[in-house]
């Protein structure tokens, strides 16, 4: 039976519970207000599928991706594939919002179903079916398993999720599905898109919005895998910590709040005269997920509150 190697949590315990109230304190400002909430959902559709496909290859930019799904346009010199792709993904997203709206199982069917949608209309004679070969990962430090172990090891991870035996957070497990799922490649093609859509489907069925992983984290996001494929959890529990977190900052965002809980370039925080830290320390802090911040494209940002709880964290323990 399998067992995922979960000592990463004790380093992650205060982002855990940080991600936890940030939760239940947008639970509690529900029902937020209508219009904005429309836009935040688009807009983070619309960055999931950009990001989801780009991290496999699609070269369509966030913009073309928009003017795709919102415009109907297609756009020239980008092959059918990847327009194809757009359009699949969004509809993937969709279909994974009508599962949580009707409350549906986490099950086989449902990503059986995702991993249909992804590939309609490029691969259907793959779609939404378990491969029956073996398969190879450029890049990866790991042999998938043999075809014939993919039905029992697909459904011995479901089992797992289902009754989660180690008791872990949404986030945590959402995690060791993304792996584990990922290190089956139950699918030909497609699994990437799949694991992301898969994962995000627990995580919203938990009340939590999408976790987006970035496109511009693309080897980050490899080389978390690769290190779980060692036994090794704690980067890309990290990642999916840190693509939490910017979603329910922007949901969060929405809410009134004071300047100091407005999120800011951090060489902008650290001109604060009352910041005794300089860029490259915060920056790693926002990195290692020690304080509230997430990453807009390239940069990260965190609010004026975060440096200052972090300090007095500090001067606590230094007690």
């Amino acid at each position: 039976m399998w067992k995922p190697n979960l000592t990463f949590l004790p380093e992650y315990s205060d982002t855990i519970d940080r991600l936890i109230e940030k939760k239940e304190l947008l639970d509690a400002s529900r029902p937020l207000p209508t219009s904005a909430l429309i836009r935040i959902k688009e807009a983070l559709s619309i960055e999931w599928t950009y990001n989801s496909n780009a991290i496999e290859g699609n070269t369509l930019s966030l913009q073309e991706t928009h003017v795709i799904l919102n415009d109907g346009m297609t756009i020239g010199g980008k092959s059918m594939r990847e327009h194809f792709e757009a359009h699949n993904h969004d509809k993937a997203i969709k279909y994974v919002s009508e599962l949580v709206e009707r409350g549906s199982a986490f099950s086989s069917i449902a990503i059986l179903d995702i991993h249909e949608l992804v590939l309609s209309n490029i691969e259907d004679h793959y779609a939404g079916r378990i491969r029956n070969g073996g398969v190879r990962i450029n890049g990866a430090n790991f042999t998938p398993p043999n075809a014939l172990k993919v039905p029992e090891l697909l459904d011995e991870l479901i089992d797992y999720i289902l009754h989660n035996p180690d008791h872990l957070d949404i986030m945590s497990l959402a995690a060791v599905f993304h792996h584990r799922f990922v290190w089956i490649h139950p699918f030909f093609d497609g699994n990437g898109r799949t694991a992301r859509l898969s994962m995000n489907l627990l995580l919203m069925k938990s009340g939590f919005p999408p976790a987006i992983i970035l496109k511009n984290d693309r080897k980050k996001y490899y080389a978390a895998l690769n290190k779980a494929n060692k036994g090794d959890y704690s980067k890309i529990a990290l990642m999916m910590y840190q693509a939490v977190e910017r979603s329910l900052n922007i949901y969060l965002d929405i809410l009134p709040h004071d300047e100091d809980s407005d999120y800011q370039p951090i060489s902008t925080i650290v001109s604060e005269p009352d910041v005794p830290y300089g860029q490259e320390y915060i920056s790693l802090l926002a990195r290692q997920g020690k304080i509230d911040a997430h990453k807009e494209g390239r940069n990260w940002v965190t609010t004026r509150k975060a440096v200052r709880d972090y300090m007095v964290s500090k001067e606590t323990t230094t007690v």
